[in-house]
């Protein structure tokens, strides 16, 4: 056998030397020394300087923001309140005015809407990815608020004159994106104008809930969610309250910390959680998964849940946000106080503040619980019905708001939130946040207004940040990245663009980015410190197409973003410290003449391809006006047209790219002319052959051979070039296969399988690899050429069959029937066998072709197996269910609004009564699909999780002998490695019964909850919290805590009322305070 694999060996290399052009290529390199230079990489000055322009960018709109907050409030501060205002006052462009109209069945259209909606016309603008108006704000209102309300009214009136803030903003930075007020009463303006992006179900997008929002209005929260399931609690009001939490957890983000436990005569956590978790996503759905098993039976014990709670919140040895601390109580009612509960473990400090939500309809006293919430710095909330849910499970953030606001400019501090995925349409975005304050007073020397007026935002383009980036300097498999305090990754090459669910922030962690390890463990916790650093390390890195495993050094610089709380990294392999950068200057001496007079740009046009090979342009941004197109061809004819026109100077053009790209055009020319076009191909069984480049060149010889071509003609994105670049020798890459697929069509020879190698070259002391080389095997002459070069015959020489008898040894040719013989690649894909009823298998793992015999190369230590998830990943949609649901908005009137025979003649009333008809006739009010209620209406898929497989050669180098033990069926096999190349050389014994069926390896992607999360929070992932945190201040009013319920209104005279309604009453809008009447300056 190892005169086998040495004659295969001999003959991989012979066909590379002669056919692959390294030796030719280096010497072409050196032959044209004068064109180039050779620029170094310096880790350390790189980062630093992103890192500064990555400050730069981020301050301009800070000062932005500093404006507009300012102005928001001095606005609101004389703005005179108005109790008459009327709709027809209010001149407004709703941005979901359009849509509404376009809808029969829409609230305005069912309430005969005087809103006077501005009607706009707008541009389309690339920056943006959509149609704006630069000249008007537009106003989004949640569903599930009346717009017709004085509250809401007056909020549209004052926040008008923000537009000509926003407007001088986009004059002093023309780079700014959307800015945006969030306001505490629901109401968005946002700057420019452009229509909502209205979802196929209903809108259930409100502001208030959003994650930058939430950050921008609080500080980071401990927060206990305590349930009572008590036997009183069954039927309506346990799902109200199931829904209610989970409501409640959509509130939390990243920073804080929660768990949730149900109590009757005892307290149980609902989960595996035994203490505060990260309110993460994965651990939110981990909670919402469980309150849905909460069963009522027993009786109410509140000293059990609120004990419970408190011995929550005094746990010290674990992770947790360590500022904002609260209970959530949800009940139905009770007659016990506990004071003895508070008296032992808030009193007299009061420290942790709690909430009392009373569920469902019931005549219980609810003074108890408002006692509870005002006794301890708390609010208490009612929620009788599904349509009270989203907003009395967001309100506490109002209470949580109030020392921030007393501590003034202290608290005006901008955060930068989580990436996230614009509502709008940006893609993936970073918001800085400031918080806008009310700053007026009840009179003279009255204490100073506690509320939070809303949120200020501005978005930054994830795509902004990465232009700042260097790009193709750093060679294929070097990158910048970054993260914040968490841990979660703002820049990173697989951070994947989120289109399923924009509801949830992108949460990707750094080590679930790449493939985790102690070292990246270090490295991380120093950027999350905020330190500089420095580290050379061994590491796994996933292939592009993630079939593949490659194990590498890669040399890791990291510094922090001042004034942020991001932290920048940079990540090189040793041979990108130094880059090429062509020097056309010699050639340039004519600036006026274009560049597609230069020399070498010849090679560019079609009409050299049937001489030169067909090239292909990695389709770059070479300059600003160059049409981008997914065809190849198409891209090249629009590249040739614009270099008619452009001078090599041009400042519309990165010069870098086109002459490096121009100066690749002709070394691989020159390539064809002494390596490629006098030889014969069909020689040895060639297909074609091939040479691309850092400078985006992929040149295919012959011509008609990139017809069949499939790699991306971006050399840095095709997986052939960034494994080649990774791995010493010749990389072979058979066709990808599906398991489920049909097997590969050999007609007409097209199928092939690339085997490439690294050039590299040492220029005055420097080791670069600036291109890869490699040829395209033909599949069905290989694998017969296979079997003679495994063969015991030698030249011409007939082969002789061997039997078990014979005294000559038996081979891959002639004994087929008896041996397998294989080449397996270092993924555990098959390349070449000596069945010849495999070869249609070529390209899949080697497991769903010989089961028992991979099985045993794994047991033997010829592959390691690497086992990673993917949190990115999109999955076909679930049918309906009511796991963490979001209830129907509705609009929710007061006690006194159903005391108010007005109020039943209004619009609100018709619109309520309505959608409690539809809610008794539809059981979906404990429904609703996220992706399609609040996403885009392209949005069809949810996020999954899956897990990835990947195997990479073991330990194992030498030749090997094993026996598989099969009882009376047992196989003998040889395994060795092919001296450079990634190739196992397999020959066995062909299975004679089926008994060892017994195992089967799985490569590919399956579906998966990921990691056990019960597991997981054991040992949570090192993280900083915000430096921040405001939850106390001396001067807090805490006398505003909620207040108990009126008499419940008879069903009788609701029923009597809306008779008349429908017998003679017409409709008539009236102004309408919202549930936010508190609220009112």
């Amino acid at each position: 056998m190892q005169h086998w694999a040495r004659r295969l060996e001999q003959e991989i290399d012979g066909v590379m030397r002669i056919f692959g052009g390294v030796q030719q290529l280096r010497e072409i390199y050196k032959d044209n020394r004068n064109l180039f230079e050779v620029q170094e990489n310096e880790p350390q000055k790189l980062v630093e300087k992103v890192a500064g322009d990555i400050e730069s960018l981020l301050d301009r709109k800070v000062q932005a923001l500093k404006r507009l907050a300012d102005a928001a409030e001095n606005f609101q501060k004389a703005h005179r309140w108005q109790d008459n205002i009327k709709e027809e006052d209010i001149l407004y462009y709703d941005a979901k005015a359009d849509a509404e109209l376009d809808d029969p069945e829409s609230e305005d259209v069912e309430r005969g809407s005087k809103v006077s909606t501005l009607r706009l016309d707008f541009v389309e603008d690339s920056n943006f990815k959509n149609k704006v108006n630069y000249s008007y704000t537009a106003v989004q209102i949640p569903t599930d608020i009346y717009k017709g309300s004085t509250v809401i009214l007056n909020e549209l009136n004052w926040t008008e004159a923000l537009e000509n803030v926003f407007i001088e903003n986009r004059r002093q930075d023309p780079t700014l994106l959307w800015q945006v007020f969030g306001s505490a009463t629901g109401v968005t303006r946002y700057y420019p104008a452009t229509p909502w992006r209205a979802p196929k179900k209903i809108d259930l997008y409100d502001v208030r809930r959003r994650p930058w929002y939430i950050q921008g209005a609080s500080s980071p929260k401990d927060m206990v969610i305590i349930v009572d399931v008590s036997g009183s609690v069954s039927g309506l009001t346990l799902k109200l309250m199931k829904t209610s939490v989970c409501e409640m957890l959509d509130t939390l983000s990243d920073d804080d910390y929660v768990n949730v436990a149900s109590f009757n005569e005892k307290a149980q956590p609902v989960s595996c959680f035994t203490h505060l978790v990260q309110a993460n996503v994965r651990n939110k759905k981990v909670f919402k998964e469980a309150v849905q098993g909460m069963v009522a039976k027993g009786t109410t014990g509140y000293k059990a849940g609120f004990e419970y709670a408190f011995d929550q919140l005094q746990n010290s040895n674990i992770t947790r946000a360590n500022c904002n601390k609260m209970i959530m109580m949800f009940t139905d009612g009770g007659e016990d106080r506990v004071q003895d509960v508070f008296e032992k473990y808030n009193w007299p400090n009061r420290t942790v503040r709690v909430f009392t939500f009373s569920v469902g309809q019931h005549n219980y006293d609810v003074t108890p619980l408002q006692w509870m919430a005002c006794a301890n710095k708390g609010y208490y909330f009612e929620i009788p019905s599904i349509g009270a849910i989203r907003i009395n499970t967001q309100e506490y953030l109002d209470v949580l708001g109030r020392p921030m606001v007393l501590a003034g400019k202290e608290a005006k501090q901008v955060q930068w939130t989580n990436v996230y995925e614009d509502a709008l349409g940006l893609g993936l975005v970073v918001t800085g946040t400031l918080p806008v304050f009310n700053l007026t007073q009840d009179g003279p020397g009255e204490k100073k207004n506690q509320l939070i007026l809303g949120v200020m935002g501005i978005d930054v383009a994830l795509n902004d940040i990465k232009r700042l980036t260097p790009n193709y300097t750093l060679g294929a498999n070097g990158y910048v990245f970054a993260i914040d305090l968490n841990g979660y990754v703002l820049l990173h090459p697989n951070l994947k663009s989120q289109t399923t669910n924009f509801r949830e922030p992108v949460t990707l962690d750094f080590l679930d980015a790449e493939l985790e390890d102690e070292n990246k463990e270090e490295i991380r916790r120093s950027m999350i410190d905020g330190n500089k650093g420095h580290k050379q390390i061994r590491t796994l890195v996933k292939s592009l197409d993630e079939r593949y495993v490659d194990e590498v050094v890669r040399n890791y610089t990291w510094v922090p973003i001042r004034s942020t709380n991001y932290s920048l990294g940079l990540v090189l392999p040793p041979y990108s410290t130094f880059y090429l950068q062509a020097n056309l200057s010699d050639q340039i001496l004519q600036v006026k003449l274009p560049i597609s007079k230069l020399k070498d740009f010849e090679f560019l046009l079609p009409s050299s391809f049937e001489s030169e090979g067909h090239v292909f342009i990695a389709p770059r941004e070479y300059c600003k006006d160059l049409n981008a197109s997914d065809n190849n061809t198409e891209f090249l004819k629009n590249f040739i047209e614009l270099m008619e026109k452009v001078t090599p100077d041009s400042k519309q053009c990165n010069n870098f790219l086109l002459h490096n790209l121009i100066l690749d055009t002709g070394i691989t020319q020159q390539l064809v002319e002494r390596a490629w076009r006098d030889q014969d191909l069909n020689t040895y069984s060639l297909l074609a052959v091939f040479a691309a480049t850092d400078g985006g060149i992929t040149r295919v010889f012959p011509n008609k051979a990139a017809e069949d071509w499939t790699e991306n003609p971006e050399p840095f994105n095709a997986s052939f070039y960034r494994r080649s670049l990774d791995n010493h020798g010749y990389v072979f890459k058979p066709p990808h296969q599906d398991a489920l697929l049909r097997p590969l069509e050999l007609e007409n020879d097209t199928v092939g399988i690339l085997v490439s190698t690294a050039v590299e070259l040492s220029l005055g002391g420097h080791t670069l690899r600036p291109a890869v080389v490699g040829v395209k095997l033909d599949l069905e002459a290989w694998a017969e050429k296979f079997k003679v070069l495994a063969s015991n015959r030698t030249h011409q020489d007939q082969p002789q069959k061997c039997g078990p008898n014979s005294h000559c040894e038996m081979d891959c040719e002639v004994n087929n029937e008896d041996l397998l013989c294989v080449l397996i690649d270092d993924g555990g894909f098959l390349v070449l066998s000596n069945q010849n009823h495999q070869w249609d298998q070529v390209g899949r793992f080697f497991s769903e072709v010989d089961a028992n015999l991979m099985l045993a190369l794994y047991n033997n230590s010829f592959y390691t197996r690497k086992e990673s998830y993917d949190y990115q990943a999109a999955c076909a949609p679930q049918p309906p269910g009511n796991l963490g649901a979001a209830p129907r908005g509705v609009f929710v009137p007061t006690i006194a609004d159903f005391l108010n025979l007005a109020w039943w003649t209004s619009a609100a009333a018709w619109s309520l009564f309505q959608q409690l008809l539809y809610g008794l006739i539809y059981h979906s009010w404990f429904q609703a699909d996220p992706a399609e209620a609040e996403g885009s209406p392209e949005a069809r898929e949810s996020s999954c999780v899956m897990k990835q497989t990947q195997y990479y050669f073991g330990s194992v180098n030498a030749s090997y002998n094993a026996i598989i033990d099969c009882g009376n069926c047992s196989r003998l096999f040889h395994a060795q490695r092919l001296t450079n190349t990634n190739l196992l050389f397999v020959v066995a014994e062909k299975p004679l019964c089926s008994q060892c069926e017994a195992g089967r390896l799985l490569q590919k992607e399956t579906h998966s909850d990921g990691p056990e999360q019960c597991e997981l929070v054991q040992r949570p992932r090192y993280r900083r919290g915000p430096h921040i945190c405001f939850d106390y201040n001396a001067t807090e009013d805490t006398s505003d805590c909620g207040r108990g319920a009126s008499f419940p209104p008879s069903l009788g005279v609701l029923v009597s009322l809306q008779l008349l309604l429908l017998l003679g009453l017409p409709p008539r809008p009236q102004p309408q305070v919202h549930a936010h009447a508190s609220r009112r300056v």
